[in-house]
This record gives C-alpha cells, structure tokens and sequence, in this order.
C-alpha cells in the first residue's frame, strides 16, 4: 500500500507536465527568450557525457533515493525517502544504513501532498555531521535532524507538520541553513545550533500550482537558489543582509525540475534535474539547457545531483518507473 500511494502521489507530476553518451541527433532544439527571467529552457545537445550506474539500490526495502550530500573522501550520503533512512555509500557501492527514523502511528498518512513520511533534503558540515529534514505530517517528528558520527540522530527544529520539508542547504558564513517547503510554497532558515525555524520567504514563484512547489535549494555566491517544480522554473534570491530580496527567473519551462547543483566555480553551470522526464540538464548563465543524461544513462526519475570537479552523481529515487533506483556517475567533458 505504500508503495502504491507514493507512485499514485509522484504520478501526479508525470501527468502535469534523467551516463552513457547522449548523441546531439536525440535532442531536441534550444529556444531562448529575449531575457533569462523569461528564458524557456528547452532542454538540447550538449557535448557527449561518459557514465556508469555505479550502484543499484534495493526498491523493495524502500531504498528511494531523495537526495545528496558528499564527503571528501567520495562517500554519497544520502536519504532513502519511503524507508526514512539515512545511509551512506561507500565510494566503491558499498551501503551502509546510518539511521531510520521512526513511522508516524498512522503510517504517515497525514504527510501533506504525498501520505507517507519521508526522509528528504541532507547536508554534511565540515566536520562530519550531517543534517536531513524528515516530512512525516506528524508534529512531534517533522523537522530538521542532526546526525553525528555514531550517535543517534536528534531533532534540532520542529518544522510545520502541515508542510512537506524538502530540500536543505546550508550557508557557512552566516551558520545558517535554508530549506524549502514543497506545500507551503516557502524558504525557511535555522541557525546551525537548531532552534526557532523562520519564514524567509513566501514569495509568489516559490508556490506550487497543482502538486509541488518549491523543491531543490542551494546558497552560492550570496543568493539562494531553488527550483520549483509544478512552475518548472530554476530561480535566484540574494541574500541582502539576511533578507531575501527581489526573486528573478534564471530559467524557464523545465518540466518536472527537482534538484540542482554547479559546476566550476561561477554561477553559468547549473546541473539540474528532471524528475518526470527522466533527464539531467545543464543551465548556462543565459537560462539555456543542454540535455547531459537520459534514460540511455540509467535514469528513473532522478531525484537529485552532486557535482565534485567534473564528476556528476546522480540519484534516481523510481518513483514512478518502479524499476532499479541507482547512483548513477557522470563525467563531464573538458570546458
């Protein structure tokens, strides 16, 4: 039954609206806009991507991989959304389950959007802890976790039950995180210790407008960037002395948009994900994308990336394929 209501509930953005080489003749053609806050970002050609699917996870134990954080070694930590776990995969595919949060009473049928509790967004500091947001519709669980090496995983914010927490990120100079909230349509911050979660912004573009809204986030470069999903849109908020200010479109009409990361050191390489259509694109600093992975990779329904120098990882969560979620490595061509 859990399985069903999860594909039942991700088959709803299939309905509104991805390494091997990805050769230019199976892509389709970039139409771009006067400006990037109305570029529409179709995804093409891009030089060919080499990959493998380095590990294949176990769907029936509800190994659905939702999303990334890396450690400098290459381990993947990750969060197996139905089976609300924290885990981490060796660099050479070995897994190892760090923490399992526990099932609401009702199963977590009262986690808004979805109906059943999940692990989702996932950062790793510095110094080895790792933090991950958990949406189980049930007050005394959803929130914002702190795992430390060899302890118990611990909540350090109470997040809205009413919502569904999604993706995390976390600014090191401000000792701040940013997530998102999915239903709600919202940014919040937590300090770093834990403690009072607070609204950043409820601006118009991070809402949903059949499903999902705001979904993938990051901090670079003094701005906050998040993806909406249900709009397709990929933004950029800066950070003005802790305030968010005005938001602006940096790309457009990427269906079923999920995660995002970057490539290099500027802003002009974005590698996202495409839930639905089973794709991963590249953005450049003009709103265009360039289709890097597809189903030919791998992919089932890629749920979020992880870029370190020119490797790209890849998670598929299958949610609606049902068929092999993996970790999928990519490695990017020479600029």
């Amino acid at each position: 039954m859990r399985n069903r209501m999860l594909t039942l509930a991700v088959a709803a953005v299939a309905a509104g609206i991805g390494l091997v080489t990805v050769p230019p003749s199976n892509a389709a053609t970039i139409t771009t806009a006067s400006s990037p806050s109305t570029a529409q970002a179709r995804p093409s050609a891009a030089p060919p991507v080499t990959s493998r699917i380095a590990v294949h996870f176990d769907l029936a134990k509800g190994q659905l991989p939702e999303n990334i954080a890396l450690g400098p070694d290459g381990t993947a930590y990750v969060t197996f959304a139905t089976a609300r776990q924290v885990a981490a995969i060796s660099p050479a595919g070995a897994t190892r389950i760090l923490a399992t949060l526990p099932a609401p009473a009702d199963g977590g049928a009262d986690t808004p959007a979805l109906g059943f509790a999940l692990t989702t967004g996932i950062v790793r500091t510095a110094d080895g802890t790792l933090y991950f947001l958990y949406a189980s519709g049930d007050a005394a669980t959803t929130g914002l976790y702190r795992l430390r090496p060899g302890q118990e995983p611990r909540r350090i914010a109470a997040l809205p039950a009413t919502g569904l927490p999604n993706g995390l990120a976390y600014d090191e100079p401000a000792k701040t995180f940013y997530l998102t909230d999915s239903v709600h349509g919202t940014i919040t911050t937590v300090p770093l210790n834990g403690g009072h979660a607070q609204v950043w912004s409820s601006a118009r573009e991070l809402s949903a407008t059949s499903f999902l809204g705001a979904n993938g986030i990051k901090v670079r470069h003094g701005a906050v960037w998040a993806t909406n999903l249900d709009r397709g849109t990929l933004l950029r908020i800066p950070i003005n002395r802790g305030r968010p200010g005005a938001v602006r479109v940096k790309a457009a009409g990427l269906a079923g948009i999920d995660d995002l990361a970057f490539a290099g050191t500027g802003d002009d390489q974005v590698i996202a994900t495409l839930n639905a259509p089973n794709k991963v694109v590249q953005i450049d600093a003009d709103g265009r994308a360039k289709t890097l992975l597809t189903t030919a990779a791998g992919l089932q329904n890629p749920t979020s990336v992880a870029v370190r120098g020119r490797t790209v990882y890849v998670l598929s969560a299958a949610y609606t394929t049902a068929t092999d979620p993996n970790l999928v490595l990519a490695t990017l061509p020479r600029r």
